[in-house]
């Protein structure tokens, strides 16, 4: 072999083990990153697990049965959510069955309760919702 072509096998021996050396480090560099996004995923799904647990925690029923009581009052769905399954049957009977025999003046009627009942849980403090709805057990208004 010449000079000529062993310097260029040299150089091309040396061109390879620069780029290994460069993949191990890309690859190193990426493997980092990598388990840094998985903690950070974690930590975030971490805090959403938290978050929604606070959300439906007893401490936070009155936001959501207030809204459900305004949206869907007339199926009595926020009783359900409060505990009170024997109220909400009523809401969701009276609504169905007794709406069909007064061609649906028993539901309107059970639709305005249940919005009443959803504006009374949005105006009351979280304090004396709870008092009154979760440790009273105060079923109607």
């Amino acid at each position: 072999m010449s000079d000529e072509k062993k310097d260029l096998g040299d150089k091309a021996e040396e061109a390879f083990d620069k780029a290994k050396e460069s993949a191990k480090e890309a690859a190193e560099e990426a493997k980092e990153k990598a388990k840094d996004f998985a903690e950070e995923a974690k930590e975030t799904a971490k805090e959403f697990s938290e978050g929604a647990k606070e959300a439906l925690s007893t401490d936070n029923k009155k936001i959501l049965a207030g809204i459900l009581a305004i949206v869907l009052g007339g199926f009595g769905i926020h009783k359900f959510i409060l505990g009170y399954t024997k109220e909400g049957i009523i809401m969701l009977a009276a609504t169905l069955v007794l709406g069909i025999f007064t061609c649906g003046i028993a539901g309107w009627v059970v639709w305005i309760v249940g919005l009443i009942e959803g504006i009374l849980y949005l105006t009351k403090s979280d304090e004396e919702f709870y008092n009154t709805y979760q440790v009273g057990k105060k079923p109607w208004f």
